[in-house]
């Protein structure tokens, strides 16, 4: 899945691609790079961002995603978890609903399930403003898979197919680097659940504070080394900036998993 956010603020890639011609020719660049999907993100989750109205995040995505769906073949995804939004996207041509909340809104759920859209279910240890003030847990990996199969079955009963559910534990979303080495390690229960799993470690802060990294665009080998494990493991998308490397990471990790 390759990664187009459309914000000023996003900690990769803000402000790259607000000119909506140069995010078009950004996102059908992935897609012939060898992206499956793409994810359009109008809102920025860094640690520490601000919630963005619906009216602007539909302003800013709609019209790309309604230029996209016309140009590329491959499914495209809203990264939203205002219904309002992924209501908006989907009448232009978006057939999944990226929500890192989980879904905690019924009206997301509904909607997932009337419009026959796939989904992502994130989680995430309080909101973006204030995830990673202190996170704790006794079991990360038994506390993020617990989470995410409760939204999943809600999901579920709001008529959503369990084909289309993905579960996301949120790398680096009220995390810290140990946490997130912890899941990772663990990735193999998600890929165990039942459920089709995202995993989106690209570029993150963890994979600087390991490498020691400090520009996210320089922490391309650290996400590769994520991907490599996370397609081994089985986990079905992987949620990247730097879509032709990690075709390649994907590509070399299957052909050596699946012998």
């Amino acid at each position: 899945m390759g990664v187009l956010n459309v914000t000023p603020d996003s900690f990769s890639d803000g402000g790259q691609f607000l000119d909506p011609a140069a995010a078009v020719e950004h996102g059908m660049r992935m897609a012939a790079e060898g992206a499956a999907s793409l994810d359009i993100g109008p809102e920025s989750s860094r640690p520490g961002s601000q919630r963005v109205s619906a009216d602007e995040q539909i302003r800013r995505a709609v019209p790309i995603i309604e230029r996209l769906a016309a140009k590329v073949s491959i499914p495209i995804s809203i990264d939203t978890s205002l219904p309002e939004v992924a209501k908006a996207a989907i009448d232009v041509g978006a057939s999944i609903i990226n929500d890192i909340t989980g879904m905690v809104d019924p009206r997301m759920r509904e909607l997932a399930a009337g419009r026959g859209a796939a989904t992502v279910l994130m989680h995430m240890l309080g909101t973006p403003d204030t995830m990673q003030a202190d996170p704790s847990y006794e079991d990360v990996t038994g506390e993020v898979l617990g989470f995410l199969l409760e939204r999943a079955r809600m999901a579920e009963r709001a008529g959503v197919s369990r084909e289309r559910i993905f579960l996301d534990p949120g790398i680096g979303f009220g995390k810290t680097t140990e946490h997130n080495l912890q899941l990772l390690q663990d990735i193999g229960r998600f890929v165990e659940s039942g459920y089709r799993v995202l995993v989106g470690t690209s570029r993150k802060r963890f994979l600087g504070q390991i490498t020691g990294r400090e520009k996210p665009a320089d922490r391309v080998f650290g996400t590769a080394a994520t991907v490599a494990l996370c397609a081994a493991a089985g986990v079905s998308i992987v949620r990247v900036h730097d879509v032709a490397p990690m075709v390649d990471v994907v590509r070399v990790a299957k052909a050596i998993s699946t012998r």
